[in-house]
């Protein structure tokens, strides 16, 4: 009998979490983005820029950890393109790619986007904007500030899947 108690209680906790796992991501009003587009959608372009995203991610990252307010983070990133620049072009460099880019702190235009059932209006937004070579690849986008990324790749979501797996199968050996 206390098995099945417990199986029950494991099994409503699990759908109320599933159920109440919300996967919208609401970007506020006053937000700073930043886009990497790609030259192309070759394999190379689209590597390329996973590497400067994930570059660039990191120096903004440490850029603006412990930034209060939008206007510190605007300031910021300002005083820091120099920096931001560098690392576009060691990223480059590191892949033996000789590829232009350009770097634009701005207001830049966002087509729609539907991400894990949320539809994000196109518009044009204050950005950090990274455009490698032509810049007619598909794009790579998060939220810089505050700190929401939005990640295109769908292991994501297959490793929130797993983990509750996990949970749940630990909590049944656990107890039953």
């Amino acid at each position: 009998m206390r098995k099945w108690v417990i199986l029950g209680i494991v099994s409503v906790l699990f759908f109320q979490c599933i159920g109440n796992h919300s996967t919208e991501v609401m970007i506020p009003n006053e937000a700073i983005r930043l886009r990497v587009l790609a030259n192309s959608n070759s394999k190379e372009d689209q590597s390329l820029k996973k590497k400067v995203s994930e570059a660039v991610q990191g120096d903004l990252y440490t850029i603006l950890e412990n930034t209060h307010g939008i206007n510190a983070a605007r300031e910021k990133i300002q005083n820091q393109l120099p920096t931001i620049y560098t690392s576009v072009e060691n990223t480059l460099r590191r892949e033996n790619s000789t590829q232009s880019f350009q770097i634009d702190y701005g207001y830049h235009y966002f087509p729609e986007k539907e991400y894990k059932g949320v539809t994000y209006e196109e518009g044009e937004y204050e950005s950090l904007l990274v455009t490698l070579g032509k810049g007619e690849g598909d794009n790579w986008w998060c939220v810089l500030f505050p700190p929401l990324c939005i990640m295109e790749a769908e292991e994501t979501e297959a490793e929130e899947e797993t983990e509750y797996q996990f949970f749940i199968q630990e909590l049944i050996e656990k107890y039953l």
